[in-house]
């Protein structure tokens, strides 16, 4: 991968976004532990290309995660000026959750990542919890979710009904994340 200051010519920022949306869809399809020459072959190139973009696992996955969270920040800002505060905090909790039950089986190293404030994961991963405590706050603000509720809990949370989406009947995660929004209640 070039510095950051180069600029990639243009078959090569094809490529590399190719092989992310090519990798999120075969990570949701099968995991984390997916095969790097399968995600290569289905993007269209070769291993070498997949790994001069991305020297490790981890520095793919890291990339895929980001571009997920700064996705996430963005429909919590857009959210901000939804007429419902708590059906919009609500309704991105879902999505939230959703989407992270792909990711559950997420590499340590990518995780240590999201805690490291050097890691680009990590600026993301703040700039999401920021746009979400905005939404939370506007909820809280409209009386419509409890005072006593942080950013955090409701990730912790979103997240913990994203392991439950892996692993349980559709029904089931939706009943949990019922209970969610109706303990969130004020």
């Amino acid at each position: 991968m070039p510095d950051a200051g180069t600029e990639l010519r243009a078959d090569a920022r094809r490529n590399r976004q190719t092989l992310l949306d090519v990798a999120r869809r075969v990570i949701a399809e099968q995991g984390t532990d997916v095969s790097l020459r399968e995600v290569a072959r289905r993007a269209g190139v070769g291993i070498g290309t997949l790994y001069r973009h991305f020297p490790s696992r981890e520095a793919l996955l890291e990339a895929a995660l980001q571009e997920g969270l700064d996705a996430l920040r963005a429909e919590a800002e857009a959210a901000l000026d939804a007429p419902d505060p708590a059906r919009a905090l609500s309704d991105w909790l879902e999505r939230f959750s959703l989407r992270s039950s792909a990711w559950c089986a997420v590499p340590g190293t990518v995780l240590n990542a999201m805690e490291n404030a050097d890691s680009e994961v990590h600026a993301a991963s703040a700039a999401m919890a920021a746009s979400l405590g905005r939404l939370l706050a506007r909820a809280q603000e409209a009386g419509a979710v409890r005072a006593d509720v942080d950013a955090e809990d409701l990730l912790t949370a979103a997240k913990a009904v994203g392991w439950l989406a892996e692993c349980a009947p559709p029904e089931r995660t939706a009943r949990v994340m019922a209970v969610l929004r109706d303990g969130l209640a004020t």
